[in-house]
């Protein structure tokens, strides 16, 4: 005696291939990931991050891991364990924000490279109409303070944590800034 298959509805059909990538074991997180960086490559971005409530999944492209190895837009981790992903009816592109990630500065060898500790906004001076609080080629000493980085309202000032020669100012006036940053090159006094 032979069995037989059970015969297909409609809304089994429909939800056939998801329980198919299921028994297959397709994430749906990883697919998402997939179609996620599919878009990062065929709009040539370095970055894309999606936030919902329920993930948050961040694709870089061309970043080196700690491993050594190059991130590829396809191999993309969530930051968390893993989560369901967003709901369909949620909006997706509303969801999404794309920027680019400047390259990292170059620094001579005995220069000091002084980074944003944070995300912000980057200012010179402590008020729109004020001098800059330094400028190229001016001696600074340790504790002196370089700029402001402003953070969810909150004027951060930034202050150097060594004496020495403003070789470069490395970012323009009420530009944003990424943590890590290079903000400013100082040079040995």
């Amino acid at each position: 005696m032979s069995k037989r298959a059970p015969k297909s509805t409609p809304a089994a059909a429909k939800n056939g291939s998801k329980a198919a990538a299921r028994a297959q074991g397709a994430n749906p997180t990883v697919e998402l990931a997939r179609q996620l960086a599919g878009i990062v490559d065929s709009h040539s971005l370095t970055e894309l991050v999606m936030d919902t409530p329920e993930l948050t999944l961040t694709l870089r492209k061309g970043q080196v891991i700690s491993g050594g190895a190059m991130a590829a837009s396809s191999a993309a981790l969530p930051a968390a364990a893993p989560v369901a992903p967003a709901p369909p009816a949620a909006p997706v592109a509303s969801a999404l924000r794309a920027q680019t990630v400047p390259p990292p500065a170059k620094a001579e060898p005995e220069h000091h490279v002084v980074t944003s500790p944070f995300v912000g906004t980057f200012y010179r001076s402590p008020s729109p109409d004020a001098d800059p609080y330094v400028v190229e080629g001016q001696r600074i000493e340790k504790g002196q303070v370089l700029c402001i980085v402003e953070a969810m309202k909150l004027m951060n000032e930034i202050e150097a944590d060594t004496s020495g020669v403003i070789a470069a100012v490395l970012v323009q006036n009420a530009q944003p800034v990424e943590y890590g940053q290079p903000l400013f090159r100082i040079a040995p006094p």
